[in-house]
């Protein structure tokens, strides 16, 4: 419920015992297998909320939901990440896209008091566009997000965005990125598990916010195979699956994985559509939009630059794409320090 490791029982040794190790570890074992420790944490955030306290460990807590304190990046960072970005565009002859994804803090944001304070997401987004090259086109889904706040674009207990949210950016960006959306009365929706408990249910243990539900979306008629190829770890042969879904995550805390599975250094996603082929550089996010682009492109690649300790010419030829996007929620682009790998030679 916590989505932390549980500390095993340390081995004791004279050493250990001498430099404090083996203390620690001990009282961390304790603390992890105290019995009912999920329900006392749970009481002690529910009776601080009848305190009026509305954040704990970086979540402000909402009636409803439950939304990330995103705080004043480091500037000297993201402008780093800025720059990596402009250098990528300029040694590849390639169009480059951004699009920089609010959270849902942005948008249920006024539902705190005013002195709880979190970053403006809207100044954040045109800052970064700003300082873009003209090489660089910023993809604003911005308006669009906003105008369907009232909708269930975020999840409640989540950091990410929902299917639907991903949808609206997908249609948002095909004039910009030159192709045609599917209508969303294309879609099927398969409601695949109405009991998510994400990461900031992780961190608070508030059993008041509902559950989430997780949709994954299936053309209508029509729908193609594909062959999802994963890249856990270089120099070995991708695994291969014929479905962008992992349905065996859904038995398990972490149900976003199912959405292409956990985080891996490359994802490529191979289709029989027409369509060029679509490189992204990437946080989480694009784990639920990626398959909407699947009607669009014959072959989607997803760089996650976190498990990438490399120049990324070494393990990619961006001269074989026809288009490059890069894909960050506000939060975790304003905390990067992994995009300015590929500055790497």
């Amino acid at each position: 419920m916590e989505n932390i490791y549980l500390q095993s029982m340390p081995k004791f040794s004279a050493k250990a015992l001498f430099n404090g190790t083996y203390t620690d570890d001990l009282e961390t074992y304790i603390s992890h297998h105290f019995a009912g420790r999920v329900s006392w944490i749970s009481m002690k955030s529910s009776f601080e909320g009848l305190l009026g306290k509305k954040e704990q460990n970086g979540v402000y807590i909402l009636k409803d939901r439950l939304i990330e304190k995103v705080k004043e990046p480091d500037y000297s960072d993201v402008d780093k990440s800025i720059a990596a970005i402009n250098k990528f565009a300029g040694d590849n002859d390639v169009p480059v896209y951004m699009m920089l994804v609010p959270t849902s803090a942005e948008f249920y944001k006024n539902r705190l008091p005013s002195y709880y304070p979190n970053l403006d997401q809207r100044q954040f987004i045109d800052y970064v566009y700003k300082e873009l090259d003209n090489s660089v086109t910023g993809i604003d889904v911005y308006p669009e997000l906003s105008a369907n706040s009232s909708e269930y674009i975020y999840y409640r207990t989540d950091h990410h965005w929902t299917g639907y949210g991903a949808y609206i950016a997908y249609a948002a960006a095909a004039r910009q990125m030159g192709y045609t959306p599917l209508s969303f009365s294309e879609y099927d929706i398969e409601h695949a598990s109405s009991e998510f408990k994400g990461t900031f249910y992780s961190k608070t243990l508030r059993n008041n916010i509902p559950d989430d539900t997780m949709d994954f979306y299936h053309k209508s008629f029509g729908e193609l195979p594909v062959r999802v190829e994963i890249t856990k770890n270089f120099g070995v042969e991708p695994e291969v699956y014929d479905s962008m879904y992992f349905r065996e995550y859904l038995d398990v805390k972490d149900k976003y994985a199912s959405f292409l599975g956990p985080n891996s250094p490359i994802v490529t996603i191979k289709t029989n559509n027409g369509g060029g082929k679509l490189l992204i550089i990437k946080d989480s996010y694009a784990h639920c939009y990626a398959p909407f682009l699947t009607e669009n492109y014959s072959e989607i690649t997803l760089l996650d630059m976190r498990y990438i300790q490399m120049s990324y010419k070494s393990i990619i030829d961006v001269s074989e794409y026809d288009q490059v996007l890069f894909l960050y929620n506000v939060s975790s682009f304003a905390g990067d320090t992994d995009l300015k790998k590929l500055m790497y030679e």
